[in-house]
Order: structure tokens, then sequence, then C-alpha cells
């Protein structure tokens, strides 16, 4: 069994903590169990991968506390709020902090199954997501200041003269800097560029520096 399905039960009821990780591992996931809101979050920063079920009240720290804290420390960890009856206000403000999904005690296996599928395919997503942009970043990375100013240009819809104009250079340097530029990205279209580009988020990067 690897971290991709790894299940972290935070709960402070021991016969709650008990029953669903005995159907969890029993339904093929590896789980981890916290008694408490202190101890998930001292073992969080080197938890490796996984998805938290997140019980919202307990002693001491609470859920939405808890679910605070993570993201004030950039843990991205997928969240799944346990709630009791009467508390789906507090599963609401939970999931408008980023929770994914909440299910109400008792909660049936299938509904349980059914969220922790949902919220492993959220974490298969962000991580494809990221790779993508980490392999998108370093072959950007390659490129002079001035291909990347022509690649930006070319991202937001300019032809060859509209950029040597905007750049101040000639149309033929700038056919230059784009034939150097694709060569670099081993793009063979315009459109393999443009892929890259927006996989990195080159666009909003330059305009945020």
């Amino acid at each position: 069994m690897t971290d991709a399905k790894l299940v972290h039960l935070v709960d402070d009821d021991e016969a709650i903590r008990h029953s669903a990780s005995f159907m969890l591992r029993h339904a093929g996931f590896q789980v981890r169990t916290y008694p408490d809101g202190v101890s998930f979050l001292e073992a969080a920063p080197t938890a490796g991968s996984g998805v938290v079920l997140l019980d919202v009240r307990m002693p001491g720290i609470d859920g939405l506390a808890v679910q605070n804290e993570l993201t004030r420390k950039s843990i991205r960890l997928p969240v799944i709020i346990l709630t009791g009856h009467g508390d789906i206000l507090l599963a609401v403000q939970a999931m408008k902090a980023g929770a994914l999904d909440f299910l109400e005690k008792p909660y049936e296996k299938a509904a349980l199954l059914s969220a922790l599928d949902r919220a492993f395919a959220s974490l298969q997503n962000a991580e494809m997501i990221s790779d993508k942009a980490s392999k998108a970043d370093a072959r950007l990375a390659c490129l002079t200041t001035r291909e990347r100013d022509v690649l930006e240009k070319l991202a937001e819809g300019g032809t060859n003269k509209q950029i040597a104009s905007a750049l101040e250079i000639s149309p033929r340097t700038v056919e230059i800097h784009r034939a150097n530029m694709m060569s670099k990205l081993n793009a063979h279209t315009l459109a393999d560029a443009l892929r890259i580009v927006f996989a990195a988020d080159m666009l909003k990067t330059s305009r945020t520096t």
C-alpha cells in the first residue's frame, strides 16, 4: 500500500477511530489515526500525501482551527470534515475555508468511500498539475529574457510586427528570437509553446513581478 491511498483520521472519539479505521483498512486504505488536532498538526509536516478525515468538534483545538493551521503552514492535504448532528454551519464554514466535503455522523460506508474517491481524485489532479507546472517552469528557464518577452507577447496574441513595435526591435529580430525560443522549448507549433506558457502560468507571474 502506498501513500496514494493514505487516510489521516483525526477524531477524539476512540470508538469512531477504531471502527472507521477498521472499515477503511478492510476497504484497502492505509490509515493513520490521531486522537486530537494537536497530535495531527505535529505529524502533518512529515505526513506525506493523503486525505484527512477531520472531526469538526474536538477538545483543545477544533477541526476548523486545524484546517486553518494547515493552510497557514501551506500543508496541502484534501480535507473531509466529519460533523455531528446540528454542525452543518461549521461544515459550511470549513468548506468555505477549503474543505472538499463533509459527512454527518453517523455516516454510511458508501458515502465515506465515495467522498474519499473524490478527495483522492482531486489530490491526483493537483499533483499532476503541480508536476506539469514544474516541468514547464524548467523548460522556460532556458530562455533568454528577450526570448521570454517574445513568447509572452505571442501568448497575448501579438503578431511579429506588433511584437517588434512593442519591444522596439525589428521584425527580423523577433523572428530570430521566436525560432530560438521554439527550438529550446522543443515546440513544433505555436500551440506547443503556448501550452508550456499556460502550464507554468507565465502570464500571471509576469503581471505580478
